[in-house]
């Protein structure tokens, strides 16, 4: 098991340490609730032990209108600006579910240039449109809304909070309905496409991963190509699940830094750290 893999595994035991929750069938309320964790990992899920960045930017800006939350904003532009998108590589719990889903065994789907390269956007459409604008202007009397793509798309929510806490307790049972099927039917879709393709959801819906793809030529921790080296083998093109060309652009914003390309490279030409 390679670093990457053992440091996923971690930091997704760490963010969802609270097994009396799972026991109970409770949500953990505690202190480190304020804090939002880097990746996606719904609030509900009875063993969070942080806040999830999207679910924390939607309740700030659909509680009050207009309301905007410099806090939530800007931890995320922190993780944004210090790592990119090397937190859905590393630090992601729903990225390393993806990836071990793609593990099973079967002829997968390699996605076509021309269609990956238009289905890209759809997570930035789904930022701005479900977590900010609808949040912001579509309120109720109260000025209040709730949080939209938490409440019918996020598969990570139904499969770490919704399932479990129907499953965990009796009185939830009666109360789900059309919505609930709803969002089992998105996750079981999420959950077999990424058997055949790669992080699927990371690559086309995630609206976290949209906000930190922003950030990815400008963050401190980035790869860089030293041309001087680089044959324009395509080496690293071949091994990208992401459909990167690396060595034409090795911050694209696609990249979410699994280091794939640099254990590819014969010239050893591809670099990694963190630079200022």
């Amino acid at each position: 098991m390679d670093k990457r893999r053992i440091t996923q595994i971690v930091v997704a035991i760490i963010t969802n340490a609270n097994i009396n929750g799972f026991l109970k069938g409770n949500i953990y309320k505690g202190n480190t609730k304020k804090i939002c964790v880097p990746g996606l990992n719904c609030y509900s899920c009875p063993g969070a032990m942080g806040s999830c960045p999207i679910g924390s930017l939607q309740s700030v800006i659909g509680t009050v209108r207009y309301n905007f939350s410099l806090y939530v904003v800007g931890l995320m532009s922190l993780f944004g600006v210090v790592f990119g998108r090397f937190i859905c590589g590393w630090l992601c719990p729903f990225g390393l579910i993806e990836e071990l889903l793609h593990k099973i065994p079967c002829k997968k789907i390699n996605v076509s240039k021309k269609i990956n390269n238009s289905l890209k956007y759809l997570k930035y459409i789904i930022l701005a449109l479900f977590v900010i604008i609808l949040p912001m202007f579509l309120v109720n009397e109260f000025g209040t809304s709730p949080p939209y793509f938490c409440e019918y798309i996020c598969p990570a929510g139904t499969l770490e909070g919704g399932i479990p806490l129907v499953l965990l307790n009796k009185s939830l049972r009666g109360t789900i309905g059309y919505l609930f099927a709803w969002k089992t039917f998105l996750l079981i879709t999420i959950i077999i496409a990424s058997i055949f393709i790669y992080r699927p959801f990371c690559r086309y819906i995630c609206p976290l991963g949209a906000f930190y793809s922003l950030f990815n030529k400008i963050s401190f921790y980035k790869y860089e190509v030293d041309k001087n080296k680089c044959t324009n083998c395509s080496a690293c093109t071949r091994k990208c699940k992401m459909n990167i060309e690396v060595y034409k652009n090795s911050n694209s914003p696609e990249c979410i830094r699994c280091g794939e390309c640099i254990k590819a490279c014969p010239a050893k030409a591809i670099k990694k750290g963190i630079k200022f």
